[in-house]
């Protein structure tokens, strides 16, 4: 594999960063669900963050395709470094956030994220060999799991703290020599504004040669922008694929923000530490799926192995909706892991070999756009008081399996389409 110093600067660069932002990123919905009890405010928040991203995730993709995939990487680290490190500075010096500031770290976080990884996913492509395609895939999502199984261990002590040197995580207790206090918000912000400068000088050290030189796609945004909705209408199968495999990574995103705290809190009544440890079992489940996916499936077809992934996470959400055992809740988070990430890798190895590398950005941004408007229909249906009475959030999970049933009847009706465009 070429250009192995720049992959491994760009996994250690993610590494870091992911390790922080994950640690807010759970930190920030359970805030609300638990600490100020405002649940409906941060899903109506979520959902004018997500219609902003709708826009910005097209403008996103063609930054991608237009400028170095490196100096992009560094000019958002600085650019979200300073808002976020301002922010937690600004908590200091008051000892205080109000919820629109904290909200305000959520949705900078979820711009990040909106060009950080097609970015990532596109720099990859560019510096990788094709024929390396779903090892790097496989690597990045081991990588970015394993950070979030520590970054899930991280929020749970940090988010309750310890009582009588007892840690509880992940459904095990822990004896330790003291205990250690919950963080304020914004002493967790202030580590996640660090991590960003940390990776710049990462960046910074970075060297490479592309493995393909395609031509830069320049003019207006319109016309860039044109350019990656043409090749999709070009070829119908690839935008049919890539938009229906796309939507058990919309689910998630809803389940986690949105859904999983109250779950947590109101229907199985139970604490930070409990919520914090289903992003472990998750990762723990994307781990495992990032070593073996490609093993497991390896005498099948791209379409049947996510059809068989579907399949099997849609029981997982339905005995989540039914049982209250937490057994029973870890498992279907570790299914989900295993699924989600499965279906990711399956899904972006398969982009790889049929988008070319100076339309790939483009081409994620007009996914991402749809992938959005399905999650804004999600969180907005989660944020009718129904799911807000006694336990009704756990009907959450029966939408979760409503929406994998109806993608998987597209996908078996396309099934042979596809798996001939798989193949040329």
């Amino acid at each position: 594999m070429q250009n192995k110093q720049a992959i491994t600067l760009l996994f250690l660069a993610n590494i870091i960063s992911g390790l922080a932002q994950g640690i807010s990123m759970v930190a920030i919905p359970w805030y609300f669900v638990k600490i100020v009890e405002r649940p409906e405010l941060f899903a109506s928040a979520y959902i004018v963050i997500t219609f902003l991203t709708l826009f910005w995730g097209l403008y996103a993709g063609a930054l991608i395709d237009r400028y170095s995939r490196k100096k992009l990487f560094i000019v958002i680290n600085i650019v979200c470094g300073l808002s976020i490190g301002g922010i937690a500075l600004y908590g200091f010096h008051t000892s205080y956030l109000t919820d629109f500031l904290v909200i305000l770290v959520f949705g900078i976080t979820i711009f990040n994220y909106n060009v950080h990884y097609p970015n990532l996913y596109a720099f990859g492509q560019e510096i990788t060999e094709p024929k390396n395609y779903g090892k790097l895939n496989s690597y990045i999502e081991v990588q970015g799991q394993t950070t979030s199984v520590l970054a899930g261990a991280f929020a749970a002590l940090l988010l309750t703290g310890t009582q009588n040197n007892m840690l509880e995580i992940a459904g095990f207790t822990f004896h330790l020599p003291f205990d250690i206090n919950a963080w304020k918000i914004y002493e967790v912000f202030l580590m996640d504004a660090i991590t960003y400068v940390a990776v710049i000088f990462i960046f910074l050290l970075m060297k490479y040669k592309p493995i393909i030189k395609e031509q830069v796609h320049k003019g207006n945004l319109f016309s860039r922008l044109k350019g990656g909705v043409q090749y999709l209408k070009d070829h119908p199968i690839i935008f049919i694929f890539g938009f229906l495999s796309y939507m058990l990574f919309a689910f998630t995103l809803v389940e986690v923000h949105v859904i999983l705290p109250s779950y947590v809190h109101k229907f199985l009544e139970m604490d930070g530490n409990v919520y914090a440890s289903a992003e472990i079992y998750y990762s723990m489940g994307a781990i495992f799926s990032g070593v073996l996916i490609l093993r497991a499936f390896r005498k099948m077809n791209t379409v049947a192995s996510i059809i068989i992934l579907l399949v099997v996470v849609s029981f997982a959400f339905y005995a989540m909706a039914i049982y209250k055992l937490l057994w029973v809740f870890f498992a279907g988070n570790l299914i989900l892991g295993i699924a989600n990430a499965g279906v990711r890798i399956l899904r972006t190895t398969y982009i790889f070999n049929h988008v070319p590398n100076n339309l790939i950005g483009r081409a994620n941004s007009v996914f991402s756009s749809l992938n959005i408007i399905v999650r804004m229909i999600m969180i907005g249906a989660f944020a009718l008081p129904f799911f807000n009475i006694d336990d009704n959030i756990r009907c959450g999970y029966f939408v979760g399996v409503g929406l994998m049933f109806l993608t998987l009847i597209p996908l078996v009706f396309w099934y042979k389409r596809i798996i001939s465009a798989e193949k040329k």
